[in-house]
């Protein structure tokens, strides 16, 4: 396995030093006060200690994908987390345990996993990003979240200034969430993921995905053609990196599904009568995940609805808010605001943002 803390810093990172707009996968964000890398596990605690002495903010960026950076840019330090690599650091007859660097890019990592032969996260494929970015928002897609393979995080302890290695049950995973969103004590370091052994994928949760393999949810099919089908999905509606489609400048769904209590969910469908009902699924409590992506097209924001300013919806995906061309922060988020707004007056459902905002606010 290659080492977990080598990694050479490419041309792409060096892309654009002024200004953070050069390492996020929205292309925008003004400069930060200082730009440091790490290219070590062992390195990333170290920095963080330095930037600590300056008594200044820190922001630590990998892949970038799930940041939105105001335009004034960060007044203080960001750390690039440029770390790479995994190892097996347990193994038995019907799984295995690898530890992987922060810095890995996801989708290369759910590649050697499928080429291994090692089931969990096929379907998770095509994602922009690190996998130590993984955990933190509880990463899922197509009927898989990194909660259920994750067993563990090694993370550096801003608070007591510590490297401690924390369980999956001390992640405090929820839907989109993590003990470590929203919350800058901790810095991931590694991530381990329990895998199972199979050539062949998960069971099929996903009816969309079903339908693109021509199989009943629940069967399971080799992990080549899961990776396949999740990936060619993602394209066809803009999430998969591409610098020639202005549709993938975004931070993926801008927009988390509303979970409502019985009662507000009633509510909704109400005032959603003639429209037909409303894409939902059963939750834990008798709450119910309503689809934002329906609830923003039936507010009168379809695709490729254009913001000020150089912003629009993703001409493929509802959820997906872009850079087009010359666009900026400030009307990205008032975009955002728009459509938040206009959804709540429609409907009475308040919809969050997804990626963390980046000295601004939605």
């Amino acid at each position: 396995m290659p080492d977990v803390n080598a990694r050479p810093i490419t041309a792409a990172d060096a892309a654009d030093p002024a200004r953070l707009a050069g390492y996020t996968t929205l292309r925008l964000g003004g400069a930060p006060r200082r730009l440091v890398t790490a290219t070590r596990t062992d390195e990333i605690p170290a920095k963080l200690r330095e930037a600590e002495l300056r008594d200044e903010p820190v922001l630590v960026l990998a892949g970038g994908s799930n940041v939105v950076v105001a335009d004034e840019g960060f007044p203080g330090t960001v750390l690039l987390v440029r770390s790479r690599g995994f190892e097996v650091v347990a193994e038995d007859e019907a799984a295995v345990t690898i530890r992987v660097a922060a810095g890995e890019p996801w989708d290369d990592l759910v590649a050697a996993t499928v080429e291994a032969g090692w089931s969990g996260v096929e379907c998770l494929s095509g994602i922009p990003g690190s996998a130590g970015a993984t955990p933190i928002q509880n990463v899922g897609a197509y009927g898989q979240e990194v909660a259920e393979t994750v067993t563990g995080v090694e993370a550096y302890d801003r608070l007591t200034g510590e490297v401690t290695r924390m369980s999956a049950a001390e992640c405090a995973f929820g839907y989109r969430s993590s003990v470590f969103k929203y919350n800058d004590r901790w810095t991931v370091l590694t991530v381990d993921f329990r895998l199972l052994r199979s050539t062949l994928s998960a069971p099929v949760r996903y009816a969309e995905l079903a339908r693109a393999l021509g199989v009943q949810v629940g069967d399971r099919v080799p992990l080549a053609d899961a990776r396949a089908a999740v990936r060619a999905l993602r394209a066809g509606k803009g999430m998969v990196l591409d610098p020639t489609d202005p549709d993938t400048r975004s931070v993926g769904s801008f927009f988390t599904n509303p979970v409502l209590d019985a009662e507000a969910y009633q509510a909704l469908r109400e005032r959603a009568a003639g429209l037909g009902e409303p894409p939902s699924w059963p939750g834990a409590g008798g709450t119910v995940k309503v689809s934002a992506a329906w609830l923003i097209d039936k507010s009168g924001y379809p695709k490729g609805y254009q913001g000020p300013g150089g912003v629009a919806i993703s001409s493929k995906h509802t959820l997906a808010l872009t850079n087009r061309d010359g666009g900026s922060t400030d009307a990205l988020l008032a975009l955002a605001r728009e459509i938040r707004d206009g959804v709540h007056d429609r409907f009475g459902a308040t919809l969050h943002p997804e990626p963390v905002l980046v000295n601004c606010a939605l």
